[in-house]
Order: C-alpha cells, then structure tokens, then sequence
C-alpha cells in the first residue's frame, strides 16, 4: 500500500485512535487479516467470523510488527476504531486507488471469472506493472484487499468481482470505481440463490452501469444475456467473441493434439496466431475477453498474441494438468464447479482423451456435486451424466450423495452401463478405485463445487510422484 499515517487512515476511515503513541507514524506493509501474515509497517484489519475474532489476534499482530488495528474496540494496543471493519475497509481502498489513479480493470461473470483475470494480468503486466485479485478472492473483503496491494507504480489494477445477490457487484464497483469493466456470461451459477438466468443478468450487468462515460464496456459478444448489457451502459461498448460483427475475435479455431485451444486473432488493429498453454476450448473466450481488455490499453495484436500464447495458470486446481512418470495425466480442475464450467471441462477431457486413446489410454471424469443450483440440481446433475456418455468418457465416478447419485443416472439412462459408470460414496472410495484400475496412458479429470473438496483425488494420485511428474 501507499505509505499513509494513522492519523490519515483514522481521517480517511472515520475512526477514533486509541492507544496510538504517534499518530504521524506511517503503514508502510501491506494490509492484513490474518496475524500469520502480518509484516513489519502492516495494518492489522481484526474481522470477526463466525468461529474466529480477528480481535483476540491484536497482541500478536502488533507483536509481529503491525503498526496499528483497524478494530470495533479498544484493545490495549494502537488501534483506529470503526463502527464497521468491513466499511472502514472498503473506504481505505477507494481512497488509495483515487489517490493513485490506478487504471482500473473489472470483470465478472458466471464462469471463468478466475482464469481470465489470470489471463488479464499476464498480458498486461508485460506493458506495465500490474496488481490483481489472488486466487478468486472477489468478495467485500478481498477486492479492497487486493487494492491496497497498489504502489505508486502500480498501472493496471485488475479485480475480479463476484456476487450472489442484486447490488454486490455495484458495492463492489462502488469501492473500486472501474474504466474498464468486462462481463463474460451469464451462466447458471448460484441459479439456486438468484432465482433465475434473468436475476443473474441483472446482477452482473451492475457492472457497466457503474462505468463513466469515457469508460469501455468490454461484452460477450456470443452471450444473449451479456450482448443485451449494451442498453444499460454510457460507456463505450466494445464486443469479444467468434460473432462476426466482434471488434475481437477468433478465427480458425481448433484444438492442437492436446486439447490446448489456437486460433487467430483478429483486433481492430491486425490480426496474429495464438496458441495457448492452457487446455479446453473454453479459455478461446477467457482469452478473447483478455485481448479486448489489452487493445484498449494500447497493446498491439502481436504482443496480445505472444502473451496469450505464454501465459499459464497461476490459481490453484483450475485445469492443472500434471503427467505423472508412469504415463497416467491427472487434470485437477477441483477448485469449483457450475454446469457451464462442468461442460468445459469434460469437452477439454475428450479433446485430451483423442491422443491418449490412440496410445491405449481412457479417459476418466471423476465428478462430484455442483452447489447452488436451486430447483435446477436435479435436471443439470442428470444432464452432465449425459454428456460425459456423449463425449466418450471412457469411465464416469460419481462422488458423494443425492447429486453424484443423479450423475450416474443421468449417465446410465444416455446408454453407460456395466462399468462405464459407478457411483462412489467418498474421495476415499473414489481413490481407492482409481489406484486399482489406472494404468498408463489414461487422462483423469476431478471436478466438483469446492465445498466437496475433490482436490484430495487429485493430490492422492499424485503422491509419490512428486518431481517425476511434469506440469504440462
């Protein structure tokens, strides 16, 4: 963060400090909520959860060297009181990014939000120095996290933005007013709290209806839904996607031999191949989006091209595609699930599982529960089973309850049955069943909501093969 004093931060943030020996002493660290992260010059922001309150923690963060704690109480050590931690938050972000004038990128979306932000950055921290949203740390908490990561040098500021109710997503653009805002899809994802596709659109449209007018909306040129956004907007509208009339768009778009997406890349200013390192023709949009964001910052087709051909996966167990020395590829896309992404990901399987068939190898979808979907649960369950039987898989496991259950149903009413598909009751049973049964050349996708936690099949498989195994 910018070097501020207490007495500023208490100013800014409305608060009273208590026990504060000299109020001109700046925070020159970074903001934190978690003790164990607390550096000499940090802020210690004391949350209370529902298990845990940030302010038994003071003594030690203080100890660790924070400066002062953004607290609702009084604590014996220097602290800034608020009525609202949260808030006081939020208002410290705006404050800093106004005083930089960072360039502020912001995007959401039902699917891919994660994996195209990491896309974003990675292109245009090559251009600039750039801070963006870690992980998928997109809430009230982590976006003004994330902005006080921003320096004096900082250009690009590039923050995720999720929601699951009318009105976050304009919170959260109240905090971090954007230039630049993208909306990818309007998907299916927590369907079950928003009620309907129709309420998630209104949702993530909230995003360009906070642009200024000098801003640019960047939109989903192949979604309905998002395309629609255009009435809703002052901003200038610039479209992505494979529709004709995109300004940024793909062209000859196939998948290489390993299920890795290239095409050609056409912008407003030329035209260049990409091929990416990443797997599944889905990241086609996650990148087009990127390419849109980095035309409007002034990168030119060829250096948009070379870094969307270079960029990798910098979140945790999305798509994460590791082959194991004895021939076996595990693809750990665990980290969360919704229909469109489930989709995705098994079409990236098949396209991986083409090669690996021709090797004597099968492919194996490892599935688990998708969360949120309300009255839908059932229907979407039973239709991804269906799919994976339409796409070849070779083997279907179902993990878990009601909704593997549904998986499975869905997979043997499409024609899988035998051994085809089997529904497991636990990631336990589900490795168990794999290490018996995997033999080399087999691609093995783990895939389900976060909170089933499927991530531990994926490491199971591979224990024992740390550093023979090479991350593709």
């Amino acid at each position: 963060m910018i070097a501020l004093s207490l007495a500023e931060i208490a100013d800014i943030v409305g608060g009273q400090s208590h026990d504060i020996p000299d109020p001109a002493a700046p925070v020159t660290g970074s903001v934190v909520i978690d003790s164990r992260a607390v550096e000499p010059g940090s802020l210690f922001a004391a949350f209370q959860g529902e298990n845990v309150d940030g302010h038994d923690y003071a003594e030690r963060a203080v100890a660790a060297g924070a400066v002062a704690v953004l607290a609702v109480r009084p604590l014996g050590v220097p602290a800034i009181v608020v009525d609202d931690v949260q808030a006081a938050l939020g208002r410290l972000a705006r404050a800093v990014v106004e005083r930089l004038g960072t360039k502020v990128v912001a995007l959401t979306g039902s699917a891919g939000k994660t994996s195209t932000k990491d896309l974003i950055a990675q292109v245009l921290e090559r251009k600039a120095p750039t801070v963006w949203t870690p992980g998928s740390l997109n809430n009230e908490i982590g976006l003004p996290l994330t902005a006080l990561r921003a320096t004096e040098d900082t250009e690009h500021l590039v923050l995720e933005m999720g929601a699951r109710g009318i009105g976050h997503i304009r919170y959260l653009t109240q905090l971090t007013p954007p230039r630049i805002g993208l909306v990818l899809n309007v998907g299916t994802a927590h369907i079950g709290e928003f009620g309907g596709r129709e309420q998630i659109a209104q949702a993530k449209g909230e995003m360009v209806e906070s642009l200024p007018e000098d801003g640019v909306a960047v939109l989903n040129a192949d979604d309905p839904l998002v395309r629609a956004m255009t009435s809703r907007t002052k901003a200038r509208v610039l479209l992505f996607g494979e529709a004709a009339d995109a300004a940024v768009r793909a062209e000859n778009v196939r998948l290489t031999e390993q299920g890795q997406p290239t095409f050609t890349l056409h912008t407003p200013t030329g035209c260049s191949d990409v091929t990416m390192r990443l797997y599944g023709e889905h990241h086609v949009s996650n990148a087009l989006a990127a390419a849109a964001v980095a035309h409007e910052l002034d990168m030119s087709v060829d250096e948009i091209a070379l870094a969307l051909s270079e960029a990798g996966t910098l979140s945790r167990w999305r798509m994460e595609v590791t082959e194991r020395s004895d021939g076996v590829t595990v693809v750990n896309d665990a980290y969360n699930a919704n229909p469109e992404s489930m989709r995705a990901a098994l079409r990236a399987l098949a396209a991986m599982g083409e090669p690996a068939r021709a090797r004597g190898g099968r492919t194996w979808a490892v599935l688990g529960k998708m969360a949120e979907l309300g009255d839908e649960a059932l229907a979407e369950h039973d239709a991804v089973g269906r799919l994976a039987v339409r796409l070849n898989v070779g083997k279907l496991v179902a993990v878990g309850g009601r909704e593997a259950s549904w998986l499975q149903l869905g997979a043997y009413n499409e024609g899988s049955w035998g051994e085809e598909s089997v529904h497991v009751s636990d990631a336990q049973a589900a490795v168990d069943l794999l290490r018996r049964e995997l033999r080399p050349g087999d691609v093995v996708l783990v895939k389900a909501s976060r909170s089933v936690g499927l991530e531990r099949i994926a490491q199971a498989l591979l224990e024992g093969f740390e550093g023979e195994g090479a991350v593709r």
